[in-house]
């Protein structure tokens, strides 16, 4: 069985400060009341604990305040003041030591809450990175905050690179770098500009990009409620190349056959 130290420390701190005032009091020098450090202790022992840990470290305050009253008196007995003194130590013991549970357990909560969700956007992270669509969620500055496996593969994005949260126009320009667009080098610029564009506006009209390894992704922009933006690149080689004119088949496939090797190679031209 696990000993809870946090559980006793609390009443253990009154008892030994109750003890510690009396004795130096009566052998020592004149102490005034510890009241006020005994509502310290209890909101300590409330906020490691909890409220139970709280509320026995306020029982012994007021018992010991009660004893500490009658030792300072001449004559045995409470009168009206000193009742009314431990009444309000006694109300401010229990509001102090109800408070600070409650602090604590919504500060518990809101933690186990925060590392759930952590959890979630771990796994769905994780999740997000086994599918060959690409996908990349922008905040509303147009950084990424997240961008899967398939984006950089097909992009020929280091994972340093994909983790320095780059902006939209970074990674589009970063794919004119190396060279991935099948487009002519003239066209580039338009072509860069115009996605940008359409991607702050929020247009969701999908068009399909062709690469220089011979795939082809159907891009899609969504807006997100909080001002961000999901990119998504889907794989629809098979449903577009077949529309290319059947003399360059032979030479498709063998782009497509060296989409592995020519990734490679711009990953590491890339770092």
């Amino acid at each position: 069985m696990r000993f809870d130290w946090r559980a006793i420390m609390g009443p253990a701190l009154t008892a030994i400060t109750a003890l510690a005032a009396f004795l130096i009091d009566r052998l020592v020098v004149t102490v005034p009341n510890p009241a006020p450090l005994f509502v310290c202790i209890v909101a300590l022992a409330s906020s490691v604990s909890g409220i139970t840990s709280g509320l026995v470290s306020s029982i012994i305050a007021v018992a010991a305040s009660a004893l500490f009253f009658l030792n300072h008196r001449a004559m045995p007995g409470y009168d009206a003041s000193d009742v009314a003194r431990m009444l309000l130590l006694a109300a401010t013991a229990a509001g102090t030591a109800l408070i600070t549970g409650l602090l604590r357990q919504k500060w518990i909560d809101a933690f186990a809450a925060d590392q759930e969700h952590h959890a979630t956007a771990a796994r769905l992270a994780a999740a997000l990175d086994q599918v060959d669509i690409g996908i990349v969620l922008l905040d509303a500055d147009t950084r990424a905050e997240f961008i899967n496996r398939a984006f950089r593969d097909y992009f020929a994005l280091s994972d340093a690179q994909a983790e320095s949260k780059p902006p939209f126009i970074a990674l589009m320009y970063h794919g004119r770098n190396v060279g991935v667009w099948e487009l002519p080098e003239d066209e580039l610029g338009a072509f860069i500009a115009e996605r940008t564009e359409k991607m702050r506006a929020g247009d969701s009209t999908p068009i399909n990009i062709k690469l220089a390894d011979g795939e082809v992704l159907r891009f899609s922009c969504t807006a997100l409620p909080d001002g961000g933006r999901m990119l998504s690149y889907t794989p629809v080689t098979d449903l577009v190349r077949h529309t290319d004119d059947p003399a360059r088949a032979d030479e498709y496939r063998a782009q497509r056959a060296g989409h592995g090797r020519l990734s490679a190679r711009l990953l590491r031209a890339a770092e």
